[in-house]
């Protein structure tokens, strides 16, 4: 799967929440991936309020043991840490791996001695830096992904990896009384359920994090199409959408309230593409520069600007928006308010346990996740700072 430039260099749309929700419990997971790789955050730039848990991208592992990844990461992850004098029930974890920090995965899953290597390094890590657990971001097991080292025994061995994680977790909790939490992030595909212990995995993490994008992608599809369908248009030569892969997580084996539904806040941009059908579903090239943030799509394309020359359609059976240029051939599928606001509905419809996004930068005006906010939040809550 390829990810987004310097936006999206290691990849992971993934999310967790504050446990699993229940069917009398309307409260949703609002989970953000946070990715300054080379900056470093700056006050008022995130918004903590509207958040149940942050993601911080991403931690490598070297020599069998989780590092950090980019100079700034303890600076980032204490600044992080401090967002929860605005929003006491806030949690932080670290995420480790990403699209192209997989490598050494598979090597460090490997044994039973090797895999305890690594817990310990995680456990120094979070206490460190006084993290609330692990979002484990292996893309992916049994698969080569970026090019990275893959073995059969993978599938057994992300099991073990998270059994051991989860165990050593709850020693700890046991003695300090703060819980800890334990995610990974999840392809959406059948590859990645094929490739994985579904049913036995799920049992020892708070939620599974399902990557619900890039279902097409400009690098490797010949046609555009929707990046991340909620629903499946009939009209789709891959027939994929949220809506089944989260079907799917449910029938191997994770109940609806662990699944987390993942949204893109950037968008896949085709060119060359013939104008019929608004350039959905039609022949298509990559671009320069593309893909492209929610922040320059609609600063430059859906601008007001004369001559940008973009149009935005609905795909009503996908319940998604797309953006065509008949002008410059120029096909985008992207996320806005209205896609944002359908499936959080489709969330609370189905009980699942709330949302993530990839990632908080690409839309630093806050518009997405104030529609991810008014439509997940209770009524009776909107009292709070706004």
């Amino acid at each position: 799967m390829a990810r987004i430039g310097s936006f999206l260099a290691a990849f992971v749309i993934c999310m967790t929440g504050l446990g699993a929700a229940t069917p009398d419990d309307p409260a949703r997971a609002v989970v953000a991936y946070v990715f300054p790789q080379h900056t470093v955050l700056q006050p008022g730039q995130i918004d903590a309020h509207r958040l149940t848990r942050i993601n911080y991208a991403f931690a490598n592992i070297a020599n069998g043991r989780i590092v950090t990844g980019f100079e700034h990461d303890v600076e980032n992850l204490s600044f992080l840490e401090s967002l929860k004098k605005e929003n006491p029930s806030l949690t932080v974890l670290v995420s480790v791996g990403g699209w192209l920090w997989s490598t050494n995965f598979s090597d460090m899953a490997r044994t039973a001695e090797s895999r305890a290597v690594f817990i310990q390094s995680v456990m120094d890590f979070l206490a460190q830096c006084k993290l609330d657990g692990l979002d484990i971001d292996w893309e992916y097991p049994g698969l080569p992904g970026a090019g990275h080292p893959f073995r059969a025994e993978d599938k057994e061995n992300f099991t073990l990896l998270l059994k051991e994680l989860r165990a050593r977790f709850a020693a700890e909790t046991a003695k300090t009384h703060k819980p800890l939490y334990l995610t990974f992030a999840a392809g959406a595909n059948d590859e990645f359920l094929i490739h994985t212990e579904m049913a036995k995995a799920q049992k020892y993490v708070d939620t599974v994090n399902l990557m619900a994008y890039d279902y097409y992608e400009e690098g490797s599809d010949s046609i555009t199409g929707n990046h991340a369908p909620l629903f499946t248009d009939s009209a789709d030569p891959k027939k994929v959408s949220a809506a089944d892969s989260v079907a799917a997580f449910e029938k191997a084996g994770v109940p609806a309230g662990k699944i987390i539904l993942g949204m893109p806040f950037y968008g896949r941009i085709w060119g060359e593409v013939p104008n019929a059908n608004h350039g959905l579903f039609q022949p298509g090239k990559p671009v320069p520069h593309g893909p492209a943030t929610y922040a320059v799509i609609t600063q430059t394309m859906l601008s007001q600007i004369p001559g940008t020359g973009f149009v935005r359609f609905w795909d009503e059976k996908a319940s998604v928006p797309y953006l065509y240029n008949a002008q410059r051939k120029i096909f985008v599928s992207y996320e806005d308010p209205e896609s944002i606001a359908a499936k959080c509905r489709f969330v609370l419809s189905r009980k699942l346990g709330g949302v993530m996004f990839w990632e908080y930068s690409n839309d630093p005006s806050g518009t997405l996740l104030r529609a991810i906010d008014d439509s997940l939040r209770p009524q009776s809550s909107k009292a709070r700072k706004p």
